[in-house]
């Protein structure tokens, strides 16, 4: 099964909208700075950084120095806990709905 702290590091960081679309902001970019994903979001850049602690710590996101600046960019394997549960859970309803569908057509002929 799935380790719990890997899946709950990143339902924990996907679960606030706000970060969710800094996220999604960072997947859409090869590589953003702080200054990039502030621009016209509504959010401070403290706020902002704070969200890329979160991503980072759930292994989501990357950074890569150079100067004074800081680019993040997408780590799709931070996503692979999340995959592995809905896998398992797909599985689960699958199965539920195939024996679902069985026992209808068994009371409806």
């Amino acid at each position: 099964m799935i380790e719990t702290a890997n899946i709950n590091a990143v339902m924990r960081a996907l679960a606030d909208p706000t970060r969710r679309a800094v996220f999604e902001q960072i997947v859409r970019s090869d590589e953003i700075t702080v200054a990039e994903l502030t621009q016209g979001s509504g959010v401070t850049q403290g706020a902002v950084s704070q969200h890329l602690k979160s991503l980072k710590q759930a292994g989501l996101v990357a950074e890569r120095p150079e100067g004074r600046k800081v680019y993040y960019r997408a780590q799709p394997e931070g996503l692979e806990p999340l995959v592995d549960w809905m896998g398992h859970y797909g599985v689960f309803w699958r199965e539920r709905f195939a024996n679902l569908r069985t026992l209808l057509k068994e009371i409806d002929p």
